[in-house]
């Protein structure tokens, strides 16, 4: 058991070492709830992620996933944060905001209507590969 705590503990500051300063964090967010307390939460989360790694000289790479009833963060006239989101993105330049295509695709066959997304926002084919392919890339995933 000792010998176990002695690796772990090595394992924690070979692993600190790493993350020296000038290191570049990239995470990925997914927001897929119609719920503005959770939109919040997720544009707080980014905000202090990034502040966090700037204190530390470090970079945030950051993109905000939002597919199923998440995207209505992102649709034009009905997200509940569209100007937080333009702040954001005009204070950050490492955040990106991605809508889901299939998702924008079954709302306007729904409603007969096209989807109109913030000018913040760009389209990806899926939301959820789009999560898979960021965490390939060594993304950190966080679903708050």
């Amino acid at each position: 058991m000792k010998a176990f705590l002695v690796s772990a503990g090595i394992l924690a500051m070979s692993a600190g070492a790493v993350l020296a300063e000038g290191q570049s964090h990239h995470i990925v967010f997914h927001v897929d709830e119609n719920d503005p307390a959770v939109m919040n939460l997720v544009l707080n989360n980014i905000e202090n992620v990034n502040a966090y790694y700037e204190e530390q000289g470090d970079e945030a790479v950051v993109e905000l996933v939002a597919y199923g009833p998440g995207l209505n963060m992102l649709i034009s006239g009905q997200s509940p944060v569209a100007e937080r989101v333009s702040a954001m993105a005009l204070q950050m330049d490492n955040l990106t905001f991605a809508a889901c295509g299939n998702t924008m695709a079954k709302m306007a066959a729904r409603t007969g209507t096209e989807v109109v997304l913030l000018s913040e926002a760009t389209v990806v084919p899926a939301g959820v590969v789009r999560l898979v392919e960021l965490q390939e890339q060594g993304y950190a995933y966080i679903r708050p």
